[in-house]
């Protein structure tokens, strides 16, 4: 079944009004039959994929004993959304979302049965390891693209939002259980098995998508093949304010303020010396901040613009605050709201995004939103190691703090600009303090 176009594209309201957010049921986009379908076979994958991450960074470290090799396996995989990420929305809006998730779920299987493969044999090399990691991130170019704009043909554009972060939930749910089980299963049985358990995975994805009524889904338009496609995406996104800022701001955000391997491993070693078990203390915590994070968005009935530049100024905040904690129970406590915040910013642009987008060109929009968000990892992740090293870690989280919740200030304020809005200060006692009022109500007052 089809809905008119106008639905679809209407835009999001503007964060930055006055009226009250409505809340919704938390799971109530798991009441469409393909939806489930979907979040039920993303579970089972997203846990394969979190046991393939953890798996091969030690693989390669056993097989190195080197760190910088760790970096080269993740800049491998990001690089190519990197160099190639606009290409994946071109892709996506030009084929049927359904079929072309058969294929790219198909080829992360082969790609984790390829390394399961080589690792059982006994012959797995580490340039086997890098090679597989580039090929799912080529594959992944094309794949997150179409997976998100796959989100508003099944549930249609009343359950975005709350489709949007429950995928995010539901990744973070992965994200407790797949490490811990990697863990158990490479100490029990070796690497090897871990990767055929995530290759096996995606059988599950797989058969949700082929169970699928396609009736019941809210097909977009396909786009023709043609010329200028991928700049028709640039442009459209460069006339849009309230599309281009909560790109560039989730830009910095997963550039400067997503660096928490480098951060928290730091942390648990040289300030607070508590070895491996600790660093797995705090990547739990961060995981569940990001999951009640989420599962707090999909409450949430709009995805209002000023509550991503709030989240994300405190977010930064935050971070510099956590940053400079002179005691380990101060620092726990900071992680699991810094992860609530971090999520919060994350679901909030992506709604926002995919709900000011018209349908057809939803596929490129989502492919530069997530280019933007996941590409600069390569760039982020070297420099603020580099600041780990030469100045120590306090100061390198700080520093991806406070650039963070400037940009934050500055993307708000271009927000509010683009919504004719202006920065009311009012210090008298009773009143708002610190408010954006309409550009004519502030010139009535005046």
């Amino acid at each position: 079944m089809s809905t008119g176009s106008g639905a679809d594209s209407a835009p999001a309201p503007t964060t930055l009004d006055k009226s009250p957010a409505r809340k919704s049921s938390m799971f109530s986009s798991l009441k469409i039959r393909n939806y489930r379908l979907f979040a039920s076979g993303a579970v089972v994958s997203n846990t394969g994929t979190w046991m393939a991450r953890i798996t091969q960074d030690w693989l390669v470290l056993s097989l190195t004993g080197s760190s910088a090799a760790v970096g080269i396996t993740t800049a491998m995989q990001f690089l190519p959304m990197l160099l190639f990420g606009l290409y994946g929305g071109v892709i996506a809006d030009r084929f049927a979302k359904r079929k072309l998730l058969f294929c790219t779920q198909g080829a992360m299987s082969i790609s984790g049965l390829f390394l399961a493969a080589l690792t059982l044999s006994g012959n797995v090399q580490v340039w086997h390891v890098y090679l597989a990691a580039f090929f799912t991130g080529l594959v992944t170019v094309v794949d997150n693209p179409t997976r998100q704009s796959f989100v508003s043909e099944m549930v249609g554009p009343d359950q975005v939002r709350n489709a949007v972060s429950l995928n995010s939930a539901n990744f973070q749910s992965a994200r407790l259980v797949g490490p811990a089980v990697a863990s158990g299963l490479t100490a029990a049985v070796g690497p090897g098995w871990a990767f055929l358990a995530n290759g096996l995975s995606f059988l599950a994805p797989l058969t949700g998508l082929l169970l699928m009524r396609t009736r019941e889904l809210h097909p977009t338009p396909r786009k023709p093949r043609g010329k200028g496609q991928l700049r028709e995406g640039l442009n459209y996104v460069s006339k849009h304010p309230e599309l281009i800022w909560p790109i560039v701001l989730v830009g910095f955000v997963g550039t400067f303020g997503f660096n928490f391997p480098i951060w928290l491993s730091a942390f648990a070693d040289d300030i607070f010396h508590g070895g491996v078990g600790m660093y797995g203390l705090f990547n739990t915590l961060m995981a569940i901040g990001s999951l009640a994070g989420a599962l707090l968005a999909a409450r949430r009935g709009t995805s209002r613009l000023r509550l991503l530049a709030g989240a994300a100024i405190a977010f930064g905040v935050l971070q510099i605050v956590a940053a400079f904690a002179p005691e380990l129970w101060m620092f726990v406590a900071l992680i699991v709201p810094i992860g609530i915040l971090g999520l919060t910013v994350n679901v909030t642009a992506n709604s926002s995004v995919q709900m000011a987008t018209d349908p057809e060109m939803r596929g490129r929009v989502m492919s530069l939103f997530m280019m933007v968000f996941t590409g600069g990892t390569p760039l982020g992740g070297p420099l603020f190691g580099w600041l780990a090293d030469a100045y120590g870690v306090r100061v390198s989280m700080a520093a991806g703090g406070l650039i963070c919740a400037v940009a934050a200030v500055g993307v708000g304020l271009m927000l509010a600009r683009a919504a004719n809005l202006r920065l009311k200060v009012d210090l008298r006692r009773g009143r708002q303090h610190v408010q954006f009022v309409p550009r004519e109500q502030l010139a009535t007052a005046a």
